[in-house]
């Protein structure tokens, strides 16, 4: 079959799916994305606080971080975006994740160096020196915002991982528009407000998709890139039986304050030893995320289209106290402000880049609230994936392996197989 006799459709038109559809389409494929929002980047890509970041805990993960963050800095070429679009911007301003004990930095350091991360090592004195206003102690465990012990001074100190690369982009769902229209550009169609109702199978592989209106839309491949409705097209496709990690949603929130005096441009904290990420944002703001403290509970749901989207007095009061704990100038207002979202949560926090068990669907799934930076990365290797698979080759038992363009370094698949070992080095949270 020639490349421009070939159909795909790509459930989902967010960051990653956006990307997916846009690799495809300059690959030669007739791509139909569907979508049940009303246009690109309106389900969990509007809520991501769009970090870009390079700890992972797996060698892959991290070159796919790298990869990926160069495409974002070439990213106006990487769409070939006339210059007058207006694009998402990288913010580059660095990266400082505080030393935990569920955070290796030994085993970081050692993928950087296999990678080529330019890092540093800082200890307390110096973390406190570079970061205006930082308290350096060390509060390990997170604990309850209403346990005595919260309060306690420390009795010991941290230190921290500095990247001087890293930060965020400006909007993650103009990031999304922005593939989206790459895509377009290569003859993807998109489809909006559009709901799937069931995956249609022939006797061995998928054949296409039902929309609620009944209509169907039929195609060589199928590509699940639903975030947190995942688990719903897998079921109607009938797979995951063979998975090794378990998927679920589960609701977050991420709120918004004034920034403490001199972090209005400061670097991305990551900081699991109070159980928050904060990062700045335009205009002197600062966002504050959860990083999953075990004393707080997760809020798993059964039905993304049912989960509570405003934020919670309740967790609004958690982390933004816990970032206050780490810059002791920071205000609390009484006012909530923020948002909730979904993440796609695997069981060890990594995502599941892969074919399935049904011949023709493909998986872009588990992304567990961490993938967003990875999203042009992701759109490469699942092009490269399905070529390979709907080409012969056998990815379960000879898992490809993808050459990062931009770096030279190898992507092994087999990290992101429905069917890995459990990623037993994972921190546990949105950290991966």
């Amino acid at each position: 079959m020639s490349a421009k006799n070939r159909s795909a459709i790509v459930i989902g038109a967010g960051v990653i799916g956006s990307a997916v559809a846009f690799e495809l389409a300059r690959d030669g494929w007739n791509v139909t994305v569907i979508d049940k929002a009303g246009g690109p980047g309106q389900g969990s890509t509007s809520s991501s606080s769009s970090i870009i970041r390079f700890n992972y805990s797996t060698y892959a993960g991290v070159v796919l971080a790298w990869e990926s963050f160069q495409t974002w800095l070439d990213w106006r070429a990487h769409l070939g975006a006339a210059p007058e679009e207006q694009i998402a911007e990288m913010v580059n301003l660095g990266v400082v994740m505080l030393d935990v004990p569920v955070m290796n930095i030994a085993a970081t350091t050692e993928l950087f160096n296999k990678v080529g991360i330019e890092y540093e090592i800082w200890d307390a004195r110096t973390l406190a020196a570079r970061i205006p206003g930082i308290d350096p102690g060390k509060f390990w465990p997170p604990k309850p915002i209403d346990d005595p012990a919260f309060w306690e001074d420390a009795t010991d100190s941290t230190g921290a991982l500095y990247t001087p690369a890293g930060g965020y982009i400006s909007d993650p769902s103009l990031s999304a528009v922005n593939l989206a229209d790459a895509a377009k550009r290569h003859g993807a169609n998109f489809r909006f407000k559009e709901e799937i109702v069931s995956v249609i199978k022939s006797i061995d592989r998928v054949t296409g998709v039902r929309l609620a209106s009944g209509e169907e839309v039929l195609a060589d491949v199928v590509v699940n890139v639903a975030g947190p409705w995942s688990g719903k097209i897998n079921a109607m496709a009938e797979v995951g039986n063979d998975f090794t990690v378990e998927l679920a949603p589960m609701r977050q929130e991420v709120h918004h304050v004034d920034a403490p005096p001199g972090m209005e441009s400061g670097p991305m904290i990551g900081d699991l030893d109070v159980g928050v990420y904060m990062r700045p944002t335009p205009g002197g703001g600062f966002l504050v995320g959860g990083t999953e403290p075990e004393c707080e509970p997760m809020q798993w749901i059964d039905d993304p289209d049912q989960a509570h989207m405003l934020r919670t007095q309740e967790l609004y009061d958690a982390q933004v106290t816990r970032a206050a704990r780490r810059f002791p100038d920071l205000k609390v207002p009484p006012v909530a402000k923020g948002i909730a979202g979904v993440y796609d949560v695997s069981s060890d926090w990594t995502p599941i880049y892969d074919k399935s068990e049904l011949p023709g669907f493909y998986l872009a799934i588990g992304t567990s609230g961490n993938q967003f930076k990875n999203a042009p990365g992701a759109g490469v290797i699942m092009a490269k994936l399905i070529d390979y698979v709907e080409g012969g080759g056998d990815h379960d038992v000879n898992p490809l392996v993808v050459t990062g363009v931009r770096t030279g370094l190898p992507i092994d698949l087999a990290t992101f197989s429905r069917k890995r070992p459990r990623n037993e080095n994972s921190s546990g949270t949105v950290m991966g």
